[in-house]
């Protein structure tokens, strides 16, 4: 049990998952990052924690989000010892890129486990705590390719896409409840994977965005904090996007 607020973040040690991490613990938030279970991925767990020097009330939660069954035995347990949890982040999500025509079914499959499934196994359980605590913030990563599609993601953007519609629907079953959901969704951010691909490329993907730069994960972190803060709180089923102008509507 804590007296702070508790923000529960998958995908927590990517580049917008550790920044969102860094500024919940910055605004005096209990943080409880998901990794995946195993010896050899908890050591990796605790070298990020090391690494990237999280300061403040933060803990390692071992928790496949693509894995149903595993997601079902060892969340309850978690959120009972908690107490409570204020804000959900649903922010694990990986690529399986081709096009199409070369698509493989486990690329499709794998990214729909962890895109798109996950947030039926991870968000239902804190969903129904925060409607019997009467308040929460769900708030789900998704990207501006699920607002306009991408070429070789027909997978990514499809479970992107599908995120979206999961924000509106539970906002509305949320509402009467006082519990918010919503989506942000980056466009081209400067994460490690990102920057590092090749600089004509990189280049190339700058001149399409109106800003002409990329994101900083701050940003990005910055819109979830502010969906999840005080400020936020009449907000519920949008789609934030933080993409430099890049998909204007």
């Amino acid at each position: 049990m804590t007296d702070k607020k508790v923000a529960l973040v998958t995908g927590a040690a990517g580049g917008i998952g550790t920044e969102v991490c860094r500024l919940f613990l910055k605004n005096g938030y209990k943080v409880i990052a998901t990794h995946r279970p195993g010896k050899e991925k908890t050591e990796v767990a605790n070298n990020w924690l090391r690494e990237e020097k999280l300061d403040g009330d933060i803990q390692l939660l071992a928790l496949d989000v693509s894995d149903h069954q595993a997601v079902r035995e060892a969340l309850p347990a978690a959120l009972e010892e908690l107490g409570r949890i204020d804000v959900l982040v649903n922010n694990a999500g990986i690529t399986r890129d081709t096009t199409f025509k070369k698509m493989e079914w486990d690329q499709w499959h794998q990214v729909m486990q962890t895109n798109l499934d996950s947030l039926f196994s991870v968000t239902q359980p804190i969903f129904n705590k925060m409607c019997d605590q009467g308040s929460g913030r769900i708030i789900n990563i998704s990207s501006v390719n699920g607002l306009k599609g991408q070429y070789g993601q027909v997978n990514y953007s499809t479970a992107k896409a599908g995120m979206i519609g999961f924000t509106k629907a539970l906002a509305a079953e949320g509402a009467r409840f006082n519990v918010c959901v919503n989506a942000v969704a980056p466009g081209y951010t400067a994460t490690p994977m990102v920057t590092a691909i090749r600089e004509d490329v990189l280049d190339s993907i700058k001149a399409t965005i109106p800003l002409k730069r990329l994101a900083t994960t701050e940003e990005v972190a910055g819109a979830v904090l502010y969906l999840a803060g005080e400020t936020g709180g009449y907000i519920t089923g949008e789609t934030l996007s933080v993409n430099g102008g890049l998909y204007m509507q």
